[in-house]
């Protein structure tokens, strides 16, 4: 789960695990709730492009990027405040890549899921493209 704030190059197993696991737990929860997985860990090609960690359909048709962060601790405000400016940004950037191979647009939204002591928030509409 590239980008979850457990993983970065030469991270131990530990945290790779850390995040990959925080990542099948929201995985789990977003399809309990009905969403279907359609991508994990979208990148876009080349240097300093973007990640989405998962790319999913909700019932309604919406095509949701969502983004997945994971905190012990809560300092530096815990797990959602995480996603900051520029994280959104090579999100938005990733998410356009996907879209433009699409042959029409739907609807689409980001999402975040954040686990901060185990406990998961799915926040809807966490931020738009703009």
């Amino acid at each position: 789960m590239h980008g979850s704030g457990f993983k970065a190059p030469g991270a131990s197993a530990t945290s790779k695990q850390a995040g990959d696991a925080a990542e099948d737990a929201a995985l789990l929860h977003l399809q309990r709730a009905g969403l279907r997985l359609v991508k994990r860990n979208y990148r876009t090609p080349g240097r300093g492009g973007g990640e989405i960690d998962l790319v999913m359909l909700d019932k309604d048709g919406t095509t949701v990027f969502v983004e997945v962060r994971s905190r012990t601790g809560v300092d530096h405000g815990g797990a959602a405040a995480s996603i900051s400016a520029r994280k959104r940004q090579r999100i938005v950037f990733a998410a356009r890549h996907y879209l433009m191979q699409l042959r029409s647009i739907p609807p689409c939204r980001f999402d975040g899921v954040v686990r901060d002591h185990g406990t998961i928030e799915w926040l809807r509409g966490a931020f738009d493209a703009t």
